[in-house]
């Protein structure tokens, strides 16, 4: 498993891993401010922009595609930071790998299963004629009678690219990620706690870190801190770049 990946900057080494239908460009803006203390790394993850295609995807298969990326790049020990299913994957690593990472930095994902609620959007990727779709614009109003949101429409459709052969093509191996939805659902397990510095950085509007879950993340992770970005939903990244940033530097400083 070679990773696909960008690489920016100097100094103590960072590696970002995007969420479900992400790629790394969803994190570049960051990786490059973060770039000016740190080298900083952008991944996709299988199944995910140029990364391989293949036909397993669970947690234990990512945490060692990073681990292997990290051996392949001559890096032993990292700051990681995760975002929605690379959160999981990154708590995945530092569960399996306690020694190869520094500081942990999860986004707006706890470590427990989660019911599913991506279907509406798998149903309506999957139902895209990649072969006779035009234009972008033609695929945007084949979405939108099924996903209201523009903004989650043209993040889906960062996924699109030219097919030579004319049409599009996914990026991602949508099949393969629907198949595997479950284990992307399910929780990371860990036979000891990651004792290590934690950050887990939520969004005020977002559902996918309830005041209930501390529990279990402090008993993962019991020297996590969490805290909460006023305003901002699940794309935390997005929606509050500057404050998310700030916690960041200030965590990894």
């Amino acid at each position: 498993m070679q990773l696909n990946y960008k690489e920016f900057g100097q100094g103590d080494p960072v590696i970002i891993l995007h969420g479900l239908f992400g790629t790394l460009d969803n994190w570049q803006t960051i990786a490059k401010k973060l770039a000016e203390e740190n080298t900083v790394y952008i991944v996709d993850q299988r199944n995910h922009g140029r990364s391989p295609h293949v036909d397993s995807h669970d947690y234990s298969s990512m945490a060692e595609d990073l681990r292997q990326f990290m051996e392949d790049n001559w890096i032993y020990n990292a700051h990681l930071i995760g975002h929605s299913m690379g959160g999981k994957t990154a708590m995945q690593f530092a569960l399996d790998f306690p020694d190869m990472v520094d500081k942990l930095v999860v986004v707006d994902i706890s470590p427990k299963a989660y019911p599913g609620s991506h279907h509406d959007i798998f149903e309506a990727l999957s139902s895209l004629d990649l072969d006779t779709i035009e234009s972008r614009k033609q695929a945007d109003e084949h979405l939108a009678q099924s996903i209201d949101d523009k903004g989650i429409r043209l993040f889906l459709m960062k996924n699109l690219t030219s097919d030579k052969e004319g049409g599009y093509k996914f990026k991602m191996n949508l099949p393969v990620l629907y198949r595997h939805y479950d284990e992307i659902l399910d929780s990371v397990r860990g036979d000891d706690p990651f004792e290590k510095q934690t950050l887990f950085i939520r969004g005020e509007k977002s559902k996918h870190m309830e005041d209930e879950d501390e529990d279990e993340i402090k008993k993962m992770f019991p020297s996590a801190e969490i805290e909460t970005v006023a305003g901002a939903g699940h794309w935390v990244h997005a929606e509050a770049p500057v404050e998310l940033l700030k916690l960041v530097k200030n965590f990894l400083a």
